[in-house]
Formats: C-alpha cells, sequence, structure tokens
C-alpha cells in the first residue's frame, strides 16, 4: 500500500466518523425544544458545509497523481482541522 493509499484510509476514516457524529448531532436537534432546535439546525447545516468541503479535498487526493497528492496534504489537512474544531464546539453545545 502506497503512503497517498494510507493516508487516504485515515481521512476516509475520520470522515465517517464525522458523518456519524452529524448524524447524532441531528438526531440531538430534532429532539430538541422549538426555540434550540432552529440554532441547533443552523450550525449543523455549518458543519454539513464543511464536512462537503473535506469531501471534495479528499476526492482531489483520489483523483491527484502519486507525485502530486504531497502537495494538496496541507490544504486537506487545514479542512480536516477546521471541520474536527467545528465538530467538537457544536457536540459541546448541544449538551
Amino acid at each position: 500500500m502506497s503512503m497517498k493509499d494510507a493516508y487516504q484510509q485515515k481521512l476516509q476514516a475520520q470522515l465517517d466518523e464525522w458523518d456519524a457524529e452529524l448524524d447524532r448531532l441531528k438526531a440531538k436537534a430534532d429532539k430538541a425544544k422549538a426555540d434550540i432546535q432552529v440554532e441547533y439546525y443552523k450550525q449543523i447545516k455549518v458543519l454539513q458545509s464543511r464536512r462537503d468541503e473535506a469531501g471534495k479535498k479528499l476526492t482531489e487526493l483520489e483523483q491527484a497523481s502519486d507525485e502530486a497528492w504531497v502537495d494538496l496534504k496541507s490544504g486537506i489537512e487545514n479542512a480536516w482541522e477546521s471541520l474536527g474544531q467545528a465538530l467538537k464546539s457544536a457536540a459541546s453545545r448541544f449538551k
């Protein structure tokens, strides 16, 4: 397995975890009171947008050549860090 393939698998696993976390947050939002629910859904919409951006970065990585993927790595890591922090922040507010 190449370094690129291993990196892709790692990112995909993290993306899958974040998808599960988004599902949990959506479930909490569904059970929240109406006035709080609106705020939760706004936050989820932002998180979903960041998740979609991270998914696009992963697609770019998958399509990159074995030589070019290293150049994409820093942009991907920035998107991943941003999404990870946003999910942690949202999860703490949803408690």
